[in-house]
């Protein structure tokens, strides 16, 4: 299979005429059972039809996806949540009307439009309003119903950039629209409110304390930041190994000193061993790090850009051949909660305390 790049200019409210006929293109692609990648404002989504088996089957297939990781269901009008749910309680309204469109899926009870192939054999749906105007735009063109798990091989770091998903999905895909860079960095935010009280199932740009405003009471899976479970994942990215690098990466987790101290100390010894080493830090230790290849990935006062920089740090150790990469920790609250469980997944929970 022969895969297209368009270009789309990086997060336009508007489009060309030129543009316009790209995205209907891409539309039709979706439409006819094809799969189309295409930015958002976390990462890039491979899109197919939500409501084609077919479809779906083919998304699991070029990610290399275990078929039980259930897909989520971009939309771009409010109304239509309700085509592809049933018994919505108010409290998904009250969360639509505060973060939609934005980086925010609802797990809801699945209508029967829906197929289990696009749910991962669930009676339930992950949907989510994107408010990247190149999604919404893409969408409505594909018939109002995407299924867009990101758009990368399984267990690969998310890809932010085209380049990325290119290198997982040239030949593997139809077409790739080229936006640019991505703005948040992570994934959406997973809130189940098929429960009592609604659970965060992923955490992401809109965190718990955002979303306490809204609700009356919430809770959190308690896998957020610990080992994955046994049992069937209920949300995407739940049960299986994500976002790795394919070096080895581990956290390392203590006093600022102490981690630097033992970073170097192991990068050192295993570029003695013939490795390549990387780091993963921040604007406040970067210059006090000496492996091959040191990511910085940010201030610690800011966390939007950690979590921006994070997956394109992951890729870019890929690109030098690093073979051991060592991390800082960083605060598990707020936005660092997602920052936190994005690394740990990749590190397949390797931590070192010192």
């Amino acid at each position: 299979m022969e895969t297209v790049t368009v270009k789309i200019r990086p997060h336009a409210e508007t489009f060309t005429a030129e543009e316009d006929a790209a995205l209907r293109r891409a539309g039709s692609i979706i439409q006819s059972g094809g799969l189309v990648a295409f930015p958002t404002e976390t990462v890039y989504g491979l899109g197919g039809d939500a409501l084609n088996r077919e479809s779906s089957r083919k998304i699991y297939a070029a990610k290399g996806r275990p078929s039980d990781n259930p897909l989520i269901v971009h939309i771009c009008r409010l109304e239509d949540m309700e085509k592809i749910t049933c018994r919505v309680p108010q409290e998904a309204f009250r969360v639509a009307e505060a973060f939609w469109p934005g980086p925010l899926t609802m797990i809801l009870h699945k209508s029967g439009l829906v197929p289990t192939e696009t749910t991962g054999g669930l009676d339930t749906v992950a949907v989510r309003f994107p408010s990247d105007k190149t999604a919404g735009k893409l969408i409505e063109y594909s018939g109002g119903y995407v299924a867009a798990p990101s758009a990368n091989r399984s267990g690969r770091p998310s890809p932010t950039l085209a380049k990325y998903v290119a290198q997982d999905m040239d030949g593997r895909i139809d077409m790739i629209i080229d936006g640019g860079r991505v703005g948040i960095g992570l994934e959406s935010t997973i809130l189940d409110l098929t429960v009592s009280p609604p659970q965060i199932l992923r955490p992401g740009y809109v965190t718990e304390e955002m979303l306490s405003r809204v609700l009356k009471e919430i809770d959190t899976d308690v896998t957020i930041l610990g080992t994955d479970s046994g049992q069937a994942p209920r949300a995407p990215g739940m049960k299986y190994r994500h976002y790795a690098p394919k070096g080895e990466l581990t956290i390392v987790e203590g006093c600022s000193d102490a981690v630097i101290q033992y970073i170097n100390g192991q990068t050192a010894a295993k570029q003695e061993q013939g490795e390549r080493t990387g780091v993963i830090c921040t604007s406040e230790s970067r210059p006090r790090y000496s492996a091959d290849a040191v990511k910085c990935v940010g201030s610690r006062g800011d966390e939007e850009s950690i979590a921006r920089n994070l997956f394109s740090a992951l890729r870019e150790f890929d690109d030098e051949c690093v073979t051991k990469i060592y991390a800082e920790s960083f605060e598990a609250a707020g936005l660092g909660q997602a920052i936190m469980n994005r690394l740990l997944k990749a590190a397949g929970h390797r931590v070192v305390q010192v």
